[in-house]
């Protein structure tokens, strides 16, 4: 008895050290990911498989006790029965604990959960607004900013973020503009790679790395009239051509999961859209990880009209390739039935499943739950100096200098008396933007700030101007803005009279970009233009300082007033990067990512258009042009001026002929004809002058960022082949078409030196 007693015991203890060498998973970390998967699957039942389709956000303050109300003691309950795979909104190293502890401890298979967060464009640091970071044309730019943001993420529990946001936006009135990288394909896949590799890095498993979610699949920046929300009808070219590059090029750099979107597409809404999801993402693009649905957005196939119920938004939902539920409650109530009752297959439901694990084992959690669980990490990682220096690095390569026509910037930092005007210049919340993660409120550097630690207080004096904004902001609270109360008008107008030089902060407040902020109208709100002609009337030395998430109508700002900055929302360091370029430290070189309209009425506006059979002008009325305004945008796609010059000359192409297995090499001479080192983003545009299918004016299919001396010169070598001049035809393929080209080499999409060849 004694030594069958002793057999026992040894056995009970090599089965424990055994179980914490192989981990949750129960074999061992040398095994492959797909062994490991397809072990835990087999044993799960369906509703432990149906729980890790299940999202949903902290109810609770997970640091406290347990919940007492239903709705959350409901959630708590999953989490102990394993039928809840994912979390959002649970942050900090503690509380990522303890919600782990639960799942690993108190679940049946001690399954860990993934838990996610929208960081967009920093978690605490704010970095500028993902649009701000595309204007420079950098992709080191975003890897920066998202490598730090996953560090800042993972060092608080996150290891997962709903970024970044891949959709081409062409129309200035959608909200969600300022998410994303602007209207072109090229430059948004640039990014998209980039934002991926820095939330990501080279190893998932790593503890300073959080999987990517790239979003919105697809075709969301494309809502009619710019509305939140609305109808997407476009063409399979413009899905193909446009569209889907960014999402292609994440899929190629390896990003884990992909979040669909809450629009219709050519009548079918994406949650459900079977040719989105299961045949070019999981087939034609061989994806890996999981696809999640937007919040709530398989429930809201009802709405759509496409399902008259749960149950059949859950059918259609899973069978078109939506693998996780966020916080819809669709799943979990409705697909046992359906697999019970033969409506749903039960082999989607492990497809899915598999997919979830294998995201979560890549992440190392299986291995390690409570890897993102450090608080001494988080305390040392968020907020840190380090972090702000690499803000306020990003901030400045975000400006673009817009105007500089009398020379008047960069401005001197001694002998001028200096007036700062308007409500944004003082503002320390504006500038870190919406979708602004767990920062602080009211953390930013202000400009006033950042304007008086270069020259001191006793040279600035400060005038707020008209309120802008009457009513507390945020998500819940509709925007009102000040439209009949001038106080502060004349104060303003006084200081700018005995000042040297005006520096106007003018914009929007940061809430009026981003999810459900579209407007009709983009022009500067409230008392802002008034405000700016009074103060130009009095002093014409104005700089004007825009803060926005989105182009804005500036028609006579741009005549008139001689220095216009673009700077978004620029993040934690605004008001020190701003003012590093105004006062010279900093030379700007960004240039715009979207193109800025004359008027609201010409939206959506963008450089890569068709020509349309009446572009030319004529001495009638029959061609096509509005007969109020010019069809010329006010600043184009990849516009923006620099404090020195540059001089493009002796463009030359290897060859008049490009064979379809060969390369074409396309050189130019740029040269620094100012006074200042700077930088310029040398440009590249084809066109295709004669296709198949009608072909848009220009496509940008190269860049590069160069910095330059005073006085030096340095040839820029771009290369083309044919694969480079593919498109996605009438006969629904990619293909390239042998024909006549011309290509621009230059500083923006509007102009310079040409040349062409020919494709065999």
């Amino acid at each position: 008895m004694r030594n069958k007693l002793f057999f026992l015991v040894i056995l009970f203890l090599i089965t424990i050290s055994c179980e914490q060498k192989t981990g949750i998973s129960g074999l061992s970390k040398g095994t492959s990911i797909n062994k490991r998967v397809e072990h835990l699957l087999k044993k799960m039942t369906l509703d432990e498989k149906i729980g890790q389709l299940n999202q949903y956000t902290s109810r609770w303050e997970m640091t406290g006790p347990a919940p007492e109300n239903s709705d959350s003691m409901f959630m708590y309950n999953m989490i102990k029965k394993g039928q809840l795979g994912s979390m959002l909104n649970v942050v900090g190293a503690n509380a990522a604990r303890k919600v782990q502890t639960w799942a690993v401890d108190s679940s049946r298979l001690g399954i860990p959960l993934i838990l996610g967060y929208d960081v967009i464009h920093g978690l605490k640091t704010m970095f500028p607004i993902p649009l701000a970071e595309a204007a420079s044309w950098d992709p080191q730019v975003a890897y920066t900013s998202s490598r730090i943001a996953a560090e800042e993420a993972s060092a608080s529990g996150i290891n997962w973020t709903f970024a970044p946001m891949l959709d081409i936006a062409r129309d200035a009135r959608w909200g969600r503009i300022m998410e994303g990288s602007g209207e072109d394909p090229y430059l948004g896949s640039k990014m998209a790679v980039a934002r991926v590799e820095g939330f990501q890095g080279d190893n998932l498993a790593s503890e300073n790395t959080i999987a990517a979610c790239a979003k919105h699949f697809a075709a969301y920046g494309f809502v009619e009239a710019g509305r939140e929300y609305n109808t997407v009808d476009i063409s399979e070219y413009t899905l193909q051509n446009i569209v889907l590059p960014p999402f292609k090029a994440a899929v190629n750099a390896g990003v884990a999961t992909v979040m669909n979107a809450f629009n219709t597409l050519n009548g079918t809404p994406a949650t459900m859209n079977i040719h989105l999801q299961r045949d070019l993402l999981k087939g034609d693009w061989n994806f890996k990880g999981f696809v999640v649905s937007d919040w709530a957005s398989i429930n809201e196939l009802i709405l759509h009209g496409v399902a008259a119920n749960k149950k059949e938004a859950a059918r259609l939902a899973i069978t078109a390739g939506s693998d996780m539920d966020m916080e819809g409650n669709v799943y979990i109530e409705e697909l046992k039935n359906l697999v019970e009752n033969n409506e749903v297959d039960e082999t989607l439901i492990d497809d899915a499943v598999r997919r979830v694990l294998r995201v979560k084992f890549e992440l190392g959690l299986f291995d390690d739950p409570f890897k993102y669980c450090n608080p001494k990490r988080e305390k040392e990682v968020v907020f840190s100096s380090k972090n702000l220096a690499a803000s306020r690095n990003v901030a400045r390569k975000s400006i673009v200098l817009l105007k500089n026509s009398e020379g008047l910037l960069p401005l001197s930092k001694t002998g001028k008396k200096i007036a700062v005007i308007g409500e944004l210049a003082k503002s320390k919340d504006v500038p870190l933007g919406s979708w602004r993660g767990k920062a602080i409120p009211n953390s930013a550097v202000s400009l006033l700030e950042g304007i008086e630690n270069v020259v001191g207080t006793q040279n600035v004096t400060f005038a707020k101007g008209p309120v802008y904004i009457k009513n507390k902001r945020g998500f819940t609270t509709e925007l009102e803005i000040n439209t009949t109360d001038r106080t502060g008008m004349k104060d303003a107008v006084s200081v700018a009279s005995k000042a040297n030089v005006v520096v106007m902060a003018l914009g929007e407040d940061c809430f009026q970009t981003g999810e459900g902020r579209s407007q009709t109208n983009i022009a500067l709100k409230g008392f802002q233009l008034e405000l700016l002609k009074k103060v130009f009337e009095v002093n014409k030395n104005v700089v004007v300082v825009l803060m926005n998430g989105r182009p804005i109508q500036i028609n006579w700002m741009a005549e008139h007033v001689p220095a216009i900055l673009e700077t978004w929302f620029l993040g934690s360091q605004s008001g020190n990067a701003i003012a590093d370029v105004l006062f010279g430290d900093y030379n700007p070189a960004g240039k715009l990512p979207v193109t800025f309209p004359r008027a609201v009425g010409q939206e959506p506006l963008y450089y890569n258009h068709l020509n349309t059979g009446r572009a030319d002008k004529t001495d009638m009325v029959f061609w096509s042009h509005y007969t109020d305004e010019s069809n010329a945008p006010l600043f184009p796609f990849g516009y923006g001026l620099s404090y020195t010059t540059f001089h493009y000359s002796n463009l030359k192409l290897s060859s008049k002929e490009l064979l379809p297995n060969g390369k074409l090499t396309i050189t130019a001479t740029i040269e620094n004809t100012g006074e200042r080192t700077g930088e310029e983003v040398v440009q590249l545009y084809v066109r295709d002058l004669v296709g198949s299918i009608s072909r848009p004016v220009k496509e940008l299919k190269g860049f590069q960022k160069i910095k330059l001396k005073a006085g030096e010169k340095k040839e820029v070598t771009f290369e083309l082949s044919a694969k480079d001049l593919q498109f996605f035809g009438a006969e629904n393929r990619w293909k390239t078409e042998p024909g006549e080209y011309r290509i621009w080499v230059g500083t923006n999409s509007a102009e310079g030196l040409e040349s062409g060849f020919t494709l065999k």
